[in-house]
């Protein structure tokens, strides 16, 4: 009976010993090191994914850059503007509205070939400026206007005219520190023959009757010129769709009326 004691008492003790190696810290190593495997596989895919989608952003931002900065300068021509409009309008505007929205050919002046100075090429484009500037005494109107895409390029447009403007008087046509109702009380009291500002402020001046077009000869776009980003006026969307506004508002009818000249600096 003994002995049957003893051998009931190994087949005991021999299966909590074959737990306590299931149980042991080499089997606990394996069964981890098999549970990390696919862990780490889980892991790898989404750290993927952000960093390839970030990658592709920046690649993105820097063809942009890459295009404006070895693209090399070209004039503007009036071919350029048209195309502009005709993109602009296309799916707007029926095909006889798109015809009365067309500029005329004659309409243009020649156009910057990136030779000029701002003065030397408004001397070029109006050689009767004297005359122009002498007979004009309207008040809330001016003989030409220039359009840019901001206060700042405004202000050296202005510095960079004094060979050409003489004793005549200029007024800041922009929104920055200059409220709209200072803009129209000078229109009012005062004779003014050049104008210079942003698209925005021109177009709100012309709609609340503060700024009439009707004595204007000349137009002037600020066209080849770019800001710090390398951005033409016509590369920002919203001067672009201001700017586009502005000629639907009152300007492109005066061209073909053959009142204005418009040009591309």
């Amino acid at each position: 009976m003994a002995v049957a004691d003893a051998s009931d008492d190994e087949a005991i003790e021999k299966p909590s010993d074959e737990t306590a190696t299931h149980q042991g810290p080499d089997s606990k190593l394996a069964v981890t090191k098999k549970r990390k495997k696919p862990m780490e596989c889980f892991l790898s895919q989404p750290e993927e994914t952000p960093e390839s989608t970030l990658k592709a952003k920046k690649r993105k931002k820097k063809k942009i850059s890459d295009v404006l900065e070895k693209s090399p300068p070209k004039p503007g021509v009036p071919e350029d503007l048209q195309n502009l409009l005709s993109q602009h309008f296309g799916t707007k505007r029926s095909v006889i509205e798109i015809e009365e929205l067309k500029l005329p050919d004659s309409c243009f002046l020649p156009a910057n070939d990136l030779t000029h100075s701002f003065s030397s090429y408004l001397k070029e484009i109006c050689p009767k400026w004297a005359k122009f500037r002498k007979n004009h005494e309207e008040k809330k109107s001016v003989v030409m206007l220039v359009i840019c895409s901001s206060a700042l390029r405004s202000l050296e447009l202005i510095k960079s005219m004094t060979a050409f403007k003489g004793d005549c008087r200029v007024l800041k046509l922009f929104a920055k520190h200059i409220k709209i109702k200072e803009q129209m009380n000078m229109l009012e009291k005062g004779v003014f023959h050049i104008g210079v500002g942003t698209p925005g402020r021109i177009k709100a001046l012309v709609e609340q009757d503060g700024l009439c077009l009707n004595s204007t000869k000349y137009i002037i776009l600020d066209w080849n010129w770019r800001d710090q980003k390398l951005r033409r006026m016509m590369d920002i969307p919203e001067i672009k769709k201001e700017t586009i506004d502005l000629l639907e508002l009152r300007i492109i009818k005066l061209c073909r009326e053959g009142s204005v000249k418009l040009g591309l600096f």
